[in-house]
């Protein structure tokens, strides 16, 4: 078995996306009813604002891989988050999602995993996928060294933690099977693996976030996955909603009378996992 895990099939990464990951113009007529939802990020309701942080070059030597920063106010320490875009690369989207983490108390890079570049339409978001998925290695180096550089502020705890969408959640996993330390991966609709000798490389609880409309993972992916996860005996926090389908976490207002009440659902769980695997009181698993 490669040492890496397949991030996902060209084929069904194309078919769960396609429609997902618009570009970042709120969805007509919705994100006004999905920003006045409780409990949600502003960024996915359509109405995250002005980016407050700041463009970043984490990876050393590397001019054109820019990440985006968000810190919380205060001196800190604080746990720290790495997010990982969709197939389209990084978007303003999930930048304003990196502010209401730093909102919440996370210092939070969003990562770039396509050296700047983003995508405008199906066909140029998989070559993108494709380029990056023939150099899985410097994948993971990435991400590697955006945890490294988080864990290197005098206001990071030294408790760092990645979560990634569709091809960002299954990146999200790979990272967990085989980056360096960290203590949390959040997975939303990302390719999963069902091989309890592979789960098993995890060293910490995982937390995922599915849709029972989804094809790209399945429910039944989802079930395997789930499987393979207690038989290695890594503690878990997967869900599965009912009716909606593929990226309906990142997009409420796409959807907001379908999506708001699962989304502040996967949220809350969000919040309860990150703040027992990154929060001052969590211990390493293991």
């Amino acid at each position: 078995m490669s040492r890496f895990l397949a991030i996902a099939t060209l084929a069904t990464l194309a078919a769960a996306c396609a429609d997902s990951s618009p570009p970042d113009a709120p969805a007509a007529d919705a994100s006004a009813e999905a920003a006045t939802a409780p409990d949600l990020p502003p960024a996915i309701a359509g109405n995250g604002g002005d980016l407050e942080g700041a463009d970043l070059n984490y990876v050393d030597g590397d001019a054109e891989t820019t990440g985006y920063l968000a810190v919380p106010d205060g001196p800190g320490p604080f746990p720290a988050l790495v997010i990982i875009h969709e197939w389209n690369g990084l978007q303003d989207r999930v930048r304003q999602l990196a502010d209401d983490f730093a909102a919440e108390g996370y210092v939070t890079l969003a990562a770039d995993l396509f050296q700047g570049r983003t995508g405008s339409n199906p066909q140029e978001n998989m070559a993108l996928v494709r380029e990056a998925q023939a150099d899985q290695p410097a994948m993971i180096a990435n991400l590697n060294a955006a945890v490294a550089y988080l864990k290197g502020r005098p206001d990071v705890t030294g408790r760092v933690g990645a979560m990634g969408w569709c091809f960002g959640g299954g990146v999200a996993l790979s990272f967990g099977l085989d980056g360096d330390n960290h203590e949390a991966t959040a997975i939303f609709y990302g390719r999963l693996v069902d091989d309890p000798e592979v789960v098993a490389r995890l060293d910490h609880e995982v937390y995922g976030t599915f849709a029972a409309l989804d094809n790209g993972p399945s429910p039944e992916s989802v079930a395997a996955f789930e499987t393979a996860l207690r038989a290695a005996g890594i503690e878990n926090d997967l869900h599965i909603y009912d009716d909606v389908d593929h990226g309906f976490w990142l997009r409420v207002d796409q959807d907001p009378e379908v999506r708001t009440a699962p989304a502040a659902d996967a949220w809350q769980r969000l919040k309860a996992y990150l703040d027992r695997t990154l929060g001052e009181a969590s211990e390493p698993q293991g």
